[in-house]
């Protein structure tokens, strides 16, 4: 007699920081037939394996205001919830996790009308409005702060941080001509890369190079100026595939403050400068780079308040500050859950069971 195998639908899309932890838990359930349901125009469409069937819907988040644009939006809504609800239908599905964002709303509440269970991932401090308004609805909100569950009373938590992708807990080796003996700065905008950080470290550079150093810096595919900046010590890339490689090597980070990010720094035991990002929704950065200030795993700097000679400076002192960074280094790895994916797969088996 066979036995099924679980169907699992994982709901996640847009960035890096959606995507990775929802990848990273799929590696983890190797006995599951797994489903991905995204948006036809985001990165899931290339990050995502093919060993994965990727359903897609059609939907975008709501703006401000009320008009036309926004009843379209309400219909559309409508319509995705159905056809997420149509999807477990057919295809058997047995449980829903998903990572936030818009796409998790249809999710959710097509799990609670099919009453499957829901599990949502929250890798934010402050808890995204997909997961306040629709947390109630889901078996376990998984969060990837500890403290977060202030802002969540009355529903079911567990603190499993956010789950990085497997090559990040092994040594990598790096394919980047760095000598061994100098020091790597390494310059990272998340998946989107941050246009404000490229012109700031580019103001800096000229005087870490002449300590030595090596600044490896990925842009982004939306700078302008990517080619402004010419030097044998500096590689610019818009994007780079072994991270994990890269932070294991650096010396520094100079990072937005994106929840994947801060836990790929503290897995990889990397000392950071954090700018979160200025716009992001209820500046939702800031708070997640309080946790590793307050923790002396990183220094943080307001965009608006920081110039290229601040940035320069710190750098520099930090660099020639090596028992500084190895404190640093030591405070982000304490910050660090390594089995975070397991946990996570254990909340999912445990539901399906």
């Amino acid at each position: 007699m066979t036995t099924k195998s679980p169907r699992l639908l994982i709901a996640a899309s847009g960035t890096g920081g959606h995507l990775f932890p929802a990848l990273a838990l799929a590696e983890q359930l190797p006995n599951y037939q797994i489903e991905w349901l995204g948006v036809s125009d985001r990165l899931e469409q290339t990050l995502v394996p093919d060993c994965y069937t990727l359903h897609t819907i059609s939907l975008e988040g709501f703006q401000q205001g009320f008009g036309l644009k926004t009843v379209q939006i309400i219909f559309r809504f409508l319509a995705s919830v159905f056809q997420v609800q149509k999807i477990i239908k057919e295809r058997n599905i047995d449980a829903v996790f998903t990572t936030g964002g818009y796409i998790a709303a249809p999710a959710i509440l097509a799990a609670r009308l099919q009453k499957i269970p829901a599990v949502i991932h929250e890798s934010n401090f402050i808890p995204g409005k997909v997961t306040r308004f629709l947390s109630r609805w889901c078996d376990t909100v998984a969060l990837g702060f500890a403290g977060t569950d202030r802002y969540l009373p009355q529903v079911n938590t567990v603190h499993v941080s956010t789950p990085v992708r497997s090559q990040f807990l092994t040594s990598q080796s790096l394919d980047l001509d760095i000598p061994i003996d100098v020091p790597l700065i390494v310059v990272v905008g998340g998946s989107q890369g941050a246009v404000a950080v490229n012109k700031l470290v580019r103001e800096a550079a000229q005087a870490w190079f002449e300590i030595g150093a090596v600044v490896v810096h990925l842009t982004g595919k939306n700078d302008p100026e990517i080619d402004s900046l010419q030097h044998p010590q500096y590689i610019c890339l818009p994007f780079y595939e072994n991270m994990a490689g890269l932070l294991q090597r650096a010396n520094l980070a100079i990072s937005r403050a994106g929840a994947g990010t801060l836990t790929e720094l503290a897995v990889t035991h990397t000392p950071a400068i954090l700018i979160p990002y200025p716009y992001a929704a209820e500046d939702h950065q800031a708070y997640n780079a309080k946790v590793f200030a307050d923790a002396d795993a990183a220094i943080v700097y307001r965009q608006e308040k920081l110039t290229g000679s601040i940035l320069r400076e710190r750098v520099l002192e930090l660099l020639q500050s090596p028992t500084q960074l190895e404190k640093m280094a030591e405070n982000a790895a304490n910050l660090a859950i390594t089995d975070s994916s397991e946990r996570l797969a254990k909340i999912v088996n445990d539901l399906v069971d």
